[in-house]
């Protein structure tokens, strides 16, 4: 007997969540479909009832940044999309402490770029289309100020991307903390958009969080 379909659709989007959380932590290639499916809970059996491949599980991971976007997750971050500025507040969350430490959650744009680099035209495609809902927001929200400029939001978008790539890869957590304000403070300055809160430095107690590599010769090789 088959599921429903409001079942089906839930499975489907466990199935997205836990390839996002996965491929963020250790990249594509060193996770397999058997783990994907282990960490939703599910059998690997089910998987090709809803993807066909490992690669259009990937493109459909990356394109949930679209619908559910990482600041949900975050206590004491959010931004609101129906307020003046919006744009300044994206700024504000995607290079926060709280973007920085959440490896699992973080936006596939940070997490996953060399990856996609290296991967088809579905992934790339996927990649493309969260990237220009960003710098669409920023475009649109410089329109709104009289100051449209696709140039200025497309630097922006990349800056906020760019700049949390860098800091997530050096070892110093005090020049990571120094190269996202950096970011941030060029962003607002570039929309002229006036400064919120902003950024903190590490709490006391506060542990980093990063993706783990595996050793060479441990990935599964059930990754297709």
């Amino acid at each position: 007997m088959p599921y429903p379909p409001e079942r089906r659709r839930q499975t489907r989007a466990r199935i997205i969540r836990s390839a996002q959380a996965l491929f963020n932590r250790h990249g594509f290639t060193d996770v397999s479909i058997d783990e994907v499916m282990k960490h939703a809970g599910l059998t690997r059996g089910g998987f090709y009832s809803y993807f066909r491949t490992k690669s259009e599980l990937y493109a459909e991971a990356i394109a949930l940044a679209l619908a559910v976007t990482p600041w949900s997750r975050w206590d004491g971050v959010s931004v609101d999309f129906a307020a003046r500025d919006a744009a300044r507040q994206v700024v504000d969350a995607y290079l926060s402490r709280e973007h920085f430490g959440d490896i699992e959650g973080s936006c596939p744009m940070v997490t996953l770029p060399g990856d996609v680099a290296r991967s088809g035209k579905a992934v790339r495609s996927a990649f493309e289309n969260v990237f220009k809902s960003m710098a669409g927001l920023f475009e649109e929200s410089l329109k709104r100020e009289g100051r449209a400029n696709r140039q200025s939001a497309l630097a922006i978008a990349a800056i906020c991307v760019g700049g949390m790539v860098v800091a997530r890869s050096v070892e110093s957590n005090e020049l990571a903390d120094e190269i996202r304000a950096a970011a941030r403070r060029t962003a607002l300055q570039l929309g002229a958009w006036k400064e919120g809160r902003a950024i903190p430095s590490r709490s006391p107690g506060y542990t980093r969080q990063r993706p783990s590599g595996r050793p060479r010769g441990s990935r599964s090789t059930s990754s297709k």
